[in-house]
């Protein structure tokens, strides 16, 4: 994890997870991690089984120019990457196991940013529609933040963090494990875009 907010929001997420696969929505206290508002959102399903912005950061906002509440995640990917990004939002809503990528984002003028992805999935009791907590935020700000819009996002290269992952040549998909005492790692899972050099990176 390169970014700060990306870091300070995992390390509070697993904190208040403890041995639970996730914690839920209201173990989050948005006070306890105001440092990185600005780069988080939450995501929530509606009525059709869609996640979308319940949430969002001024800095999230920013990227795409607009208040992004109510908008649909997987709207916001190029037609490259958006059956991924609906198979992993399914991976971290269903499976409690969550990621962090490298994304491109676009804009209309051929702007380029990198930009780090945090999605981590949040427990749900009956009716309770929040799902999700990320990070959507650049590496380093690009200096038209603000003024150009993203017009959309790219995946990359990902990292599962879920339960026995450490070690693994590929990411276990695991469901009814309530109770269980997870292992923290990662796994490499390739995304949108290949490294022509085989690297992972860092």
């Amino acid at each position: 994890m390169k970014n700060a907010s990306t870091r300070l929001v995992y390390d509070y997420w697993n904190k208040k997870r403890g041995d639970r696969l996730a914690p839920q929505r209201a173990d989050i206290n948005p006070t306890d991690i105001r440092h990185a508002l600005s780069d988080t959102f939450m995501l929530a399903s509606d009525f059709i089984n869609q996640l979308r912005f319940r949430l969002a950061g001024t800095r999230v906002c920013a990227l795409f120019g607009r208040e992004i509440k109510g908008e649909a995640f997987a709207e916001l990917w190029n037609d490259k990457s958006h059956k991924m990004i609906e198979k992993q939002i399914t991976i971290v809503t269903n499976e409690a196991t969550g990621l962090v990528a490298g994304v491109t984002a676009h804009t209309e003028d051929g702007l380029t940013a990198d930009l780090e992805l945090l999605l981590l999935p949040l427990a749900h009791i009956g009716h309770a529609r929040t799902r999700a907590l990320g990070v959507l935020a650049p590496l380093v700000p690009p200096y038209w933040l603000g003024t150009t819009p993203v017009a959309n996002l790219d995946l990359g290269t990902l990292r599962h963090l879920g339960p026995d992952a450490e070690g693994q040549p590929a990411p276990r998909f695991i469901s009814g494990l309530n109770g269980v005492r997870l292992k923290r790692g990662f796994v490499v899972y390739s995304g949108g875009r290949e490294n022509p050099s085989g690297e992972t990176p860092g």
